[in-house]
């Protein structure tokens, strides 16, 4: 580069500058960030602990009855600290939930079953309660590869009532929309119960249901709990807190099968 132009040397020198400029800005919002972050982190530590206490009175009452079904997951790592999910069943049975789903993508927890329903006071598996209430807290232990096949055949029945509704008798009339009961009818048949969770709290390094069944997760609330290491017992009443103080307005579930015209595309 010729130096001895004028120009050139302007211009070289305003590119210096921009570059340095643009990693000045860089630094200052990468820094202005983390204290934003930080400032948060207290935040919510220094308001966990006043929930802890009693100190804020809106978490004092919490209608508790609005919540069914809480679904809980925790990552690999977490589901093998056995004493940390029991601590957790214990707060969640103080705060008064009745129904709990433990998943982990491995099935570690519903391995650790028998330790932790004895560790857990008043703990029962919901298997065994059907929909009879209990003083204290039922568990439901999930893994990925639960419930596959119950679908499976599920599906199996749905489909054929589809099959029929193409061809319906003379007294029949067609039908080719599916709702949730029919879903729930079709499980029931094939002799499984599924207990579709109200609100599912995610403990875990991602904001993901980390393999959680999706079709379980119809009108679900996911809210992402954070490491179960450094879980809060005010941040867990929090949530539930706000849960049962939004009102819930639920549709209607619809899964419609459409037949197409064109004998070269299938439905």
């Amino acid at each position: 580069m010729d130096f001895n132009d004028p120009m050139l040397a302007l211009s070289s020198w305003i590119g210096q500058i921009g570059d340095f400029g643009l990693g000045l800005l860089w630094r200052f919002i990468h820094i202005v960030v983390t204290l934003c972050h930080i400032v948060s982190g207290i935040f919510e530590a220094v308001e966990s602990y006043a929930i802890s206490l009693g100190l804020i009175q809106k978490y004092s009452s919490t209608d508790i009855e609005k919540l069914k079904c809480l679904a809980v997951v925790v990552d690999i790592e977490a589901a093998r600290d056995v004493s940390k999910v029991v601590e957790l069943l214990e707060w969640l049975t103080t705060i008064g939930v009745k129904q709990v789903g433990l998943f982990d993508s491995q099935g570690l927890l519903k391995k650790s079953k028998d330790m932790i329903l004895e560790m857990v006071p008043r703990s029962v598996l919901l298997q065994e309660t059907g929909e009879k209430d209990t003083s204290g807290i039922a568990l439901e232990f999930i893994s990925s590869s639960d419930n596959k096949e119950a679908v499976v055949k599920a599906a199996n029945i749905l489909f054929q009532k589809y099959l029929k509704s193409r061809h319906p008798g003379k007294d029949e009339e067609g039908e080719n929309v599916f709702t949730e009961s029919h879903l729930n009818e079709a499980l029931r048949v094939v002799g499984e119960s599924v207990h579709v969770p109200d609100l599912l709290l995610v403990y875990g390094p991602v904001r993901s249901h980390l393999g959680f069944p999706a079709w379980r997760l119809r009108y679900t609330e996911i809210v992402h709990m954070g490491s179960l290491k450094y879980m809060r017992y005010g941040s867990l009443l929090k949530a539930i807190h706000k849960f049962t103080g939004v009102r819930q307005n639920y549709g209607k579930g619809l899964m419609v099968i459409t037949e197409s015209r064109d004998s070269n595309r299938n439905f």
